[in-house]
């Protein structure tokens, strides 16, 4: 796959002093989405707003389609299409208009045919000739990705695009999100619903207090820090844990009608096998098990906590 964006070392640095991001370098590949996870004031938007040119880095380097974002400016900002958290629209435009002026900005000629097919990629043909006031929260949110997208950009970046959005217009706008890279488009999301990066992203990216702390493709990520657990229901709750199991660091819970043992896959052996012999030597009977696996929530919890220690 060809690199399309590359970030080198690039550092942000206030007046007051204050550090937004700190040597942060980054690869994105044509045609990904790419998921930058991180808490409040982490860094997202202040490293998206640099190469979308809103701000400008006081120390690296960084290229969109080959173009630097500050000698380069025209060129890579042409490549570029964002979709800010604000909804900021004019409230007594019409869709189209709204849609065709952002194409204008850009330099772009008029191309009617264009801006008929962003609207009805993002099911907003029928609502061409509203104005924006009128659109509830969903569809002023795909407004703005049509306002995004008008100038044909091929990277998006999208940041916090489902905010505020309920759930059956969330898992619609990744739809929309899903056949924009089937078109080749580049994806660059931010978002607080880790469930979000999960379904969507093909790569995770943590940052914290202004660093990277890895890129990593999430499935590779899950499986090297995901943890399994074993729940085990008991036919009958104990009081605690028998003292011939503490080796197995079982958690006691559901008022001892269960117990939860974390194991590796990737260490040599669960223990799994050993820890249901134990258990029946200890008198106590299995009523049922299941497993289960940490969710990206839970890696991405663990992460930050790590940094911040």
């Amino acid at each position: 796959m060809t690199t399309i964006v590359k970030v080198r070392n690039m550092g942000k640095t206030y007046g007051d002093g204050s550090q937004a991001l700190r040597d942060v370098s980054l690869d994105i590949e044509e045609g990904e989405i790419i998921a930058l996870l991180g808490p409040n004031g982490a860094g997202k938007t202040t490293l998206i707003s640099a190469l979308c040119g809103i701000t400008t880095p006081t120390e690296g380097t960084a290229e969109i389609g080959g173009h630097d974002i500050v000698t380069g400016y025209r060129g890579a900002r042409s490549m570029v299409g964002l979709v800010p958290q604000e909804i900021a629209l004019e409230p007594f435009e019409k869709v189209m208009n709204t849609v065709q002026f952002s194409r204008g900005l850009f330099g772009k000629p008029r191309d009617n045919a264009v801006v008929e097919r962003v609207l009805r990629q993002l099911s907003l043909w029928d609502k061409r000739n509203a104005r924006t006031r009128e659109l509830s929260g969903g569809m002023k949110r795909r407004v703005l990705i049509a306002k995004a997208l008008c100038h044909e950009p091929r990277v998006l970046f999208l940041d916090e695009p489902t905010a505020g959005v309920d759930v059956e217009l969330r898992r619609e706008m990744w739809d929309v999100v899903r056949g924009l890279k089937e078109q080749g488009v580049t994806i660059i999301l931010t978002t607080h619903y880790l469930e979000e990066a999960e379904a969507m992203a093909d790569r995770i990216a943590v940052i914290n207090r202004g660093e990277v702390l890895l890129v990593e493709e999430k499935a590779a990520l899950m499986r090297r820090l995901g943890r399994k657990s074993l729940k085990i229901e008991l036919a009958e709750p104990v009081d605690e844990v028998p003292a011939a199991l503490e080796k197995y660091a079982l958690e006691r819970v559901e008022e001892g009608h269960a117990l939860i043992y974390h194991y590796d896959t990737r260490g040599q052996g669960t223990g799994i096998t050993r820890l249901l012999q134990a258990l029946t030597r200890e008198g106590l009977t299995l009523r049922d098990i299941e497993t289960r696996t940490s969710s990206l929530e839970e890696i991405f919890v663990s992460l930050v906590q790590e940094d911040a220690a």
